[in-house]
């Protein structure tokens, strides 16, 4: 991975994402891998056995041996399906939808694994998201007990979602695993747009399968999924820490009854706490011209990245 550091310019509020999706009225599934029974999390998110979807043999059911204490919930997080061999899940879909896949891991230790040895691939109906994976490190250079990974799907021509692991061929005795799958239908949200930096050349969005890297809330606090609009359960992250030096300029709240009108755009959107927060430079205009706000972010330079402002005057 090529990293780098980018730094982003802006007055008011913002949200950083390589997708942010929408919901429609399909058909969700949330898997607890490697369950034997239906549960339900904290946030009342009911969680199915993944058993029935899986068309590939050579897994074991797990059972994690040790729970971290920055585990939001159990589930899924205490039981992973382990992989010996390719090994696929197909999952029911309406094709000409794009769809929400959220993918939980948890290296932990799990009776007779070695987690370090877990490398893999990920792919969904053909495109890679993840190659000569090791969740272990991931979370390692994270510093984080567990990794949660999403990814926004173009429309296909089947009516079923394939996701296939794959085993490294780069090492011996390895395996991989998955804790928990999340697939959610969503309305499609991009069409084209101009490259920055390139006014003569377009972008279809429209059929891109995307990755979200980052979704912050803006002058607020973290917001949880269970908070989420559209039933989405996307968590929206405090931006301070991606704050270039130490000009946060002023945070500001809307007022208590002060109410979000979503005329010309889906309630999905964003969550109205999105838009009930903000940053700003601050009142003195002599001193704002010669400032800014920054907000700076590492990415890999090797893609193509989609951002989106949210602003809301209060």
């Amino acid at each position: 991975m090529n990293g780098k550091t980018w730094s982003l310019l802006s007055l008011l509020c913002l949200s950083i994402l390589l997708f942010l999706p929408t919901r429609s009225n399909g058909q969700d599934f949330a898997l607890s891998c490697g369950a034997k029974e239906p549960s339900t999390d904290p946030d009342k998110k009911k969680w199915e056995p993944d058993a029935k979807f899986l068309k590939t043999g050579n897994s074991i059911q797990a059972t994690a041996t040790y729970q971290d204490p920055s585990l939001l919930s159990t589930i899924p997080y205490m039981t992973a399906r382990i992989f010996t061999a390719p090994s696929t899940y197909e999952i029911p879909v309406k094709g000409d939808k794009r769809h929400l896949l959220r993918l939980h891991f948890y290296p932990s230790t799990y009776t007779g694994l070695n987690i370090s040895n877990s490398y893999f691939a990920v792919a969904a109906n053909d495109v890679t998201l993840l190659s000569n994976f090791s969740a272990a490190i991931t979370c390692q250079a994270l510093t984080q007990a567990y990794l949660v990974r999403e990814y926004s799907l173009a429309p296909i021509e089947k009516d079923v979602l394939s996701i296939t692991f794959t085993l490294s061929d780069k090492y011996k005795d390895t395996f991989a695993f998955i804790n928990g799958i999340e697939v959610i239908e969503m309305p499609e949200l991009f069409d084209t747009a101009v490259l920055v930096g390139f006014s003569d050349q377009m972008a279809d969005a429209k059929a891109a399968n995307l990755q979200s890297m980052f979704r912050l809330n803006v002058g607020g606090q973290d917001i949880p999924g269970s908070q989420d609009s559209g039933g989405l359960t996307r968590t929206w992250y405090n931006d301070a820490p991606y704050i270039f030096s130490a000009g946060l300029g002023v945070t500001l709240q809307a007022s208590n009854n002060f109410r979000i009108n979503y005329e010309k755009m889906p309630v999905s959107t964003a969550p109205a706490d999105v838009y009930k927060t903000a940053r700003t430079q601050g009142p003195d205009g002599n001193i704002n011209i010669k400032s800014n706000l920054t907000w700076t972010f590492q990415v890999d330079t090797n893609f193509t990245y989609i951002m989106r402002l949210h602003f809301c005057e209060f």
